[in-house]
């Protein structure tokens, strides 16, 4: 099979009912029908292709993996009796006013040149499920139960969370996705991580940033700031002397745990110099010195 698109070989648009699928076909099938171009092997070609068309997006759920999939994908799950094993296209043709087609399609006999390698049974659908996390759970990793609705059932998974796990992760659980149609192995479940916010730090990937103030005569002369980090500890760090507002300080390696490895991302923070908005007799009495001082 080549990657084409099939929405194009029949000249409809992607959101085509199946009727205007199927005026579309036999439009294309009286053209390019052997019976009507006899000997003429690019017609032969073209049949071959608006019939392989015609199979998948006339049937509802080819057609959904053929979305889903795109037609790459698709023609990787699919093999040539896979797309038109359950088509009687001999009765769709004399509906179109042909006898028999002096082609078989799918089965054993044959399409012309097809290619009739054996492929692999046809997969599943694959799933996703987004999962919330906190920030607790991906620095220490977690336990976590899910439910799932699967052919009128629910099922209960239960799955261990990594540390590590940021926002866009994912896990792969083999076989736990949609069971095949056509008698192949079910797909696989994805689960992926959505972060939650966190009332303390700010998370991107696996750094994490945190906002502190300080007043304006430490930033002039210097101090020491508490620092809280994910995992619960908390560090002493020094502002130097002559620190400015907005300035961001790095705590390497104290930041969220990588999925693999012991390494972390790091720890950001964000210094604000606290202005006031109002001053004391006093303060406004020891800034006019400094003032004058040339400060």
């Amino acid at each position: 099979m080549t990657d084409s698109d099939y929405y194009k070989i029949l000249g409809v648009e992607k959101t085509a009912t199946g009727e205007e699928i199927k005026k579309a076909y036999r439009k294309l099938a009286m053209k390019y029908h052997p019976d009507h171009a006899k000997g003429d092997k690019p017609a032969e070609e073209k049949f071959k292709k608006i019939s392989e068309a015609y199979a998948v997006l006339s049937d509802k759920e080819k057609r959904r993996q053929y979305d889903d999939y795109g037609s790459a994908g698709f023609q990787q799950r699919f093999s040539q009796e896979d797309i038109f094993r359950g088509s009687d296209f001999n009765d769709i043709l004399r509906e179109f006013g042909f006898g028999g087609s002096r082609f078989s399609f799918g089965g054993g006999g044959g399409f012309g040149n097809f290619n009739r390698r054996r492929q692999a049974p046809v997969k599943g659908r694959d799933l996703v499920y987004d999962i919330a996390l906190t920030l607790e759970d991906v620095v220490r990793g977690a336990e976590k139960t899910i439910s799932l609705k699967q052919e009128g059932e629910t099922n209960t998974i239960t799955l261990r969370i990594p540390k590590g796990m940021v926002s866009g992760k994912r896990l792969r659980l083999a076989g736990k996705g949609d069971p095949s149609p056509y008698g192949g192995p079910p797909g696989d479940l994805y689960i992926r991580s959505n972060v939650l916010a966190d009332p303390v730090f700010q998370i991107e990937g696996q750094d994490v940033s945190i906002t502190r103030e300080i007043k304006i005569s430490e930033s002039l002369l210097g101090t020491s700031i508490q620092i809280p980090t994910p995992d619960g500890k908390d560090l002493n760090m020094k502002i130097p002397p002559g620190t400015r507002h907005k300035t961001k300080m790095r705590l390497a390696g104290h930041g969220l745990p990588m999925m693999k490895g012991d390494k972390k991302g790091d720890l950001y923070i964000l210094i604000e110099v606290d202005v006031p908005r109002t001053l004391t007799d006093e303060q406004k009495n020891l800034v006019d010195q400094l003032a004058r001082t040339g400060l």
